[in-house]
């Protein structure tokens, strides 16, 4: 059954066909705030995400754009979580508080490209994990961002860039 025939029965009230939504896009959604943030707030930020499309199905005119519809949910929740944290940091410093740093974890291999990845701007970080990690096209993913396609491909080309030197400044080689 297609994304679009169970939202449209999801809308019509149909529990079952809104499980079936909700259990095919659990794990794509929490990996995509996962990778924008740590374990904790991703788990915080993923019921706000449910919680929002259980709100706003009712209105989606469009189910064949569900996916696209549901990452930008997804999108605005994180980048609401990081707005949030940063003017709390930025509040916390002006009255002379020392920001506190997140320990960084070393495992090997995949820590150093968790890690790699975390470094980038988060600009550059979303379209690395929509493009790459969630399969979407940059049509898609200029959708969410609510960009052009062209600022799409110029935000993957310079993140490649930065995490290629990224890497290659930790020894890793092309």
């Amino acid at each position: 059954m297609t994304d679009e025939l169970l939202v449209v029965r999801a809308q019509l009230g149909e529990r079952a066909a809104w499980a079936e939504l909700v259990g095919r896009w659990r794990v794509p959604v929490w990996t995509y705030v996962r990778r924008m943030l740590d374990a904790d707030r991703a788990d915080d930020v993923t019921q706000e995400i449910w919680l929002a499309v259980v709100r706003g199905l009712p209105r989606l005119r469009e189910p064949s754009r569900f996916a696209p519809w549901l990452f930008t949910i997804a999108r605005r929740s994180v980048a609401d979580r990081l707005r949030d944290e940063y003017a709390a940091a930025d509040e916390s410093r002006t009255a002379g508080e020392a920001a506190a740093e997140d320990p960084v974890e070393s495992v090997v291999d995949r820590a150093e490209l968790v890690a790699a990845l975390a470094g980038l701007p988060v600009l550059e970080r979303e379209v690395l994990v929509l493009f790459y990690l969630e399969d979407l096209s940059v049509e898609e993913c200029a959708q969410i961002c609510a960009v052009p396609p062209g600022t799409v491909k110029s935000r993957l080309n310079r993140a490649r860039r930065m995490l290629r030197e990224h890497l290659e400044e930790r020894g890793y080689r092309a």
